[in-house]
């Protein structure tokens, strides 16, 4: 077998997900914790042939693996804390939805997030909080799982909303206002407008997104963003600059001004939303698949 091609040398979008992220295995997992590995072990091996109902990044797998290109080419990989074994129901699943997944690991309860780097994945969901803040600490965009697995979303194209400070954008200016109040906020945000925000964990992803949209017409773009963030007049003059010196679109913007984010995200349709606030991924998932990405200043 010839040696494998570095992916970043390919330009190579890679997503690194857990299965319990991919597939909703919250039977199983009841199983373990109320019973024990050995019992979860006896459960998998019993339902080896039952397929497994679609997750909460299932969508956003499949779509993604559907963009999977020569010219883009998108990698999905499969980190689970199961061993080989009880991973078979797992294998046959992915095999069930036609899922392009090759290539996974197999922990046997270990920690998967230091394999993120080892794979060179540009984004981690997982349904561990533990390994998802670890592969954060370690540069790496991350979420845990949370919510809903719905089908709301567009058949054909893929959208995802992100939250502005502390996902796409430092939590520099969130800092601030949990500090000193909305006052101190505005102000700083008006004296700051030209001044480009710093990068929060998911500016990389959300740039590999733009790098794949840009190769389509933007009319039927197979792709759609969207930032959604409690921000609201003046406050959005800096986010508008800071994403202009970027160089990345962002298709669909709601400065909302601390109103509930759940019924835009279902307006909008999201294969997948991204909040570092516990309260606003709540209220999110209530509507659309939901990642809780636990960085910055409101998750310490």
């Amino acid at each position: 077998m010839a040696d494998a091609v570095d992916p970043k040398a390919k330009g190579k979008l890679v997503i690194a997900i857990s299965s319990r992220a991919l597939f909703d295995l919250d039977e199983s997992h009841q199983i373990f914790k109320e019973h024990g590995v050995e019992a979860y072990a006896q459960h998998q091996e019993e339902n080896e042939e039952i397929i497994l109902k679609p997750g909460v990044g299932f969508s956003l797998v499949k779509k993604l693996l559907a963009l999977n290109t020569k010219k883009n080419p998108i990698d999905v990989i499969l980190l689970s804390r199961n061993s080989a074994d009880t991973g078979l129901r797992i294998f046959n699943s992915i095999e069930h939805y036609g899922l392009n997944i090759s290539r996974a690991a197999f922990t046997r309860g270990e920690s998967t997030h230091n394999l993120v780097g080892a794979f060179e994945a540009d984004l981690f969901l997982s349904s561990n909080y533990q390994d998802v803040q670890k592969a954060l600490e370690s540069g790496f965009a991350a979420a845990s799982i949370v919510g809903s697995s719905s089908n709301n979303s567009d058949d054909a194209q893929l959208r995802i909303a992100f939250d502005g400070d502390a996902v796409i954008f430092s939590d520099e200016a969130e800092k601030i206002y949990q500090e000193k109040g909305i006052e101190a906020f505005e102000e700083n945000e008006r004296n700051s407008a030209n001044i480009e925000l710093k990068a929060g964990p998911f500016k990389c992803f959300l740039k590999s997104l733009h790098k794949i949209q840009s190769d389509f017409p933007i009319e039927n773009n197979p792709i759609r963003t969207a930032l959604v963030t409690a921000r609201s007049a003046p406050s959005h003059k800096r986010v508008i600059h800071t994403m202009r010196k970027w160089g990345i679109r962002i298709d669909e913007s709601f400065f909302l001004g601390g109103l509930d984010k759940g019924i835009f995200l279902k307006e909008f349709g999201a294969d997948i939303f991204f909040d570092d606030q516990h309260k606003h991924c709540q209220s999110a998932s209530q509507y659309v698949p939901t990642g809780h990405v636990p960085s910055g200043i409101t998750n310490e």
